[in-house]
């Protein structure tokens, strides 16, 4: 929503200080990709810890399930 409201101040400012429609509607893109690459940035950071936590208990079920794999061939 924040970022939404900053676009709306930015083409009224651009607009209140004369920039041609063409050069307002460019700016707006812009800083719209910008936002959106930052929000995206953000959202990694704060799910980071999560990401981290999937990953080790992935890798401990995996190792987990190798192990029992390894001991079925090995005691048949």
């Amino acid at each position: 929503m924040i970022e939404f409201l900053f676009l709306l101040v930015f083409a009224a400012v651009l607009v209140c200080t004369g920039v041609s429609i063409l050069g307002m509607a460019l700016a707006v893109v812009a800083g719209f990709v910008v936002m959106a690459v930052a929000g995206m940035i953000g959202v990694v950071f704060k799910l980071l810890p999560w990401l981290l936590l999937i990953a080790v208990v992935v890798w401990f079920y995996r190792e987990h399930k190798a192990e029992q794999a390894h001991r079925k061939r090995y005691y048949r």
